[in-house]
């Protein structure tokens, strides 16, 4: 069975609309899919009703951006009821900071000489993130392209970061699980932490109610998924995997790539539906 429980739409940083990502996922063979669109849930009802049309199963998703220690991380929630009061004003709060972000990036912008930049943001500023920056840098031609948009420009350090006023982990794993979700630590060798700097950081989500480890993910080396493996072995967490995919054609396609390595448990073992293939989606999140 193939899995993949991370990856994004229009909704927020994606180019492929909610339906099209199913479709795409169901044609690469994809057995059980999540949407995990970055703070927000917009996309979900029309990925459901896709899913429902190509016969995969689902799950519905969401990334949030989260601190901890003064880093941003991001916590995967799977199984979620979207309509759930908690998540969602918590999510209305960081709506609200991702469209102050992106002016404040337009600003950065301006003073670097690179005027127009307020085209990047999509048709709703709240769903802004630095992605839609990258592409519009790379559009014009600014830089050749994302990865160097984000070395260049986008990264902390880097003259048109700004930081965002995130949800507190404990915060991020509570309204995941106020709305019925398990709470995944999303592609963790990426946030390039020393192994002990990495470990508190998990152990912490551990404690706040946290579930599993994104153990495989495309930012992830064959060395880093054993090495994720090992620390979620090593703290009882289960195992998930995604491709993190936002855009056809890049380095990262849907449901790729994603086997476990051996001696994993996987999350989506606990759940009876996706053992059949069947849809997880609650009726009563769309009614």
């Amino acid at each position: 069975m193939i899995v993949d429980l991370h990856c994004h739409s229009t909704a927020s940083d994606g180019t492929l609309d909610p339906a099209a990502v199913v479709a795409r996922a169901a044609a690469q063979g994809v057995d059980l899919l999540a949407l995990t669109d970055h703070d927000t849930t917009a996309g979900l009802e029309a990925a459901v009703e896709a899913a429902r049309a190509h016969g995969i199963g689902f799950i519905p998703g969401i990334e949030i951006s989260a601190l901890w220690s003064g880093a941003t991380v991001h916590i995967v929630g799977l199984g979620i009821d979207p309509l759930d009061a908690r998540l969602r004003a918590g999510l209305e709060r960081l709506a609200e900071e991702r469209a102050r972000r992106a002016l404040a990036m337009v600003e950065r912008l301006e003073k670097l000489g690179l005027s127009g930049s307020e085209a990047a943001i999509p048709g709703d500023p709240r769903a802004a993130g630095r992605s839609h920056f990258a592409r519009w840098l790379v559009d014009q031609g600014h830089v050749k392209d994302w990865r160097a948009a984000f070395r260049r420009y986008l990264n902390r350090g880097r003259p048109v970061y700004v930081p965002g006023r995130w949800a507190g982990l404990d915060e991020a794993v509570a309204w995941i699980r106020a709305a019925g979700g398990v709470a995944v630590l999303a592609h963790p060798a990426r946030y390039r932490m020393t192994a002990s700097k990495l470990e508190r950081l998990a152990r912490g989500f551990r404690e706040a109610g946290g579930a599993a480890l994104e153990v495989v993910s495309s930012s992830h080396t064959p060395d880093d998924r054993r090495r994720m493996a090992a620390l979620a072995a090593r703290l009882g967490l289960l195992a998930s995997a995604g491709s993190d995919f936002h855009t056809p054609g890049g380095f990262v396609e849907l449901g790729r790539d994603l086997a476990l390595p051996e001696g994993c448990r996987p999350l989506w073992s606990q759940w009876p539906a996706a053992r059949s293939k069947g849809a997880t989606t609650p009726e009563t999140c769309f009614a």
